[in-house]
């Protein structure tokens, strides 16, 4: 996740050897609702991304909060760590790709965006909203990835849905895990059969991460 840029920083430069960076080396789970309007169109997709233990750790250090380590923040700690976490770069764009097909959907503005911590663990919620509403005539693809693989999402929990109650439509999901196997060949293939640890720290790695994403179907239907 690139909104912690301190934390990737200190991650890389100081705990990771510098061919380290062609793996994962954050781990997300996330959990995924699609929001769809009263016209029966794709407007967002709400977002819960719980970090790895190490990397909420990592976190609460670099910020100074969390000093006695028991994962319970004061106010003024939350405070401190919800502004970090919504605090995203410009030219970050969510680790979130939407298609109608073969037709990707231009993503719009990050809202009701907030973080936490839940059972011990750093969490980020936010509704990404598509720059203008998809219409879901035809079936919707949804995919969460960085696409230098350096974090690792993976989608946890059912699918939520969340449709108003004027939309009138019936939707299903179809989820489909990441091909572990054929990634790794992709990436074996890309890199010439040498191992991805020996990629030097000057060397451009391949975008890979999509092939490495779980795949979300939305469909839906007139009810």
């Amino acid at each position: 996740m690139i909104t912690l840029t301190r934390a990737f920083a200190t991650l890389a430069c100081c705990v990771l050897p510098p061919t380290a960076r062609a793996h994962p080396h954050l781990f997300i789970d996330a959990q995924v609702t699609l929001v769809i309007n009263a016209d029966a169109r794709l407007v967002g997709v709400r977002m819960v991304w719980t970090y790895d233990d190490y990397f909420s750790l990592l976190i609460t250090e670099d910020n100074g909060i969390d000093t006695d380590g028991d994962l319970i923040l004061t106010t003024a700690e939350a405070v401190t760590l919800n502004a970090y976490l919504t605090d995203w770069p410009e030219d970050f764009a969510g680790d979130l790709l939407v298609q109608s097909g073969e037709t990707v959907a231009p993503l719009g503005a990050v809202a009701d965006h907030s973080g936490g911590v839940q059972n011990g663990r750093v969490t980020e919620t936010h509704l990404r909203l598509l720059a203008e509403p998809l219409d879901l005539t035809g079936p919707v693809t949804v995919q969460v990835f960085d696409p230098f693989y350096y974090t690792a999402y993976i989608i946890k929990g059912d699918i939520g849905i969340d449709i108003a109650p004027e939309a009138g439509v019936t939707c299903t999901t179809d989820f489909v895990p990441a091909d572990f196997d054929a990634a790794q060949e992709m990436v074996a293939g890309l890199l010439d059969g040498r191992a991805a640890s020996d990629v030097g720290a000057e060397e451009a790695f391949p975008e890979v991460g999509q092939a490495f994403a779980d795949t979300v179907t939305l469909t839906c239907a007139a009810s």
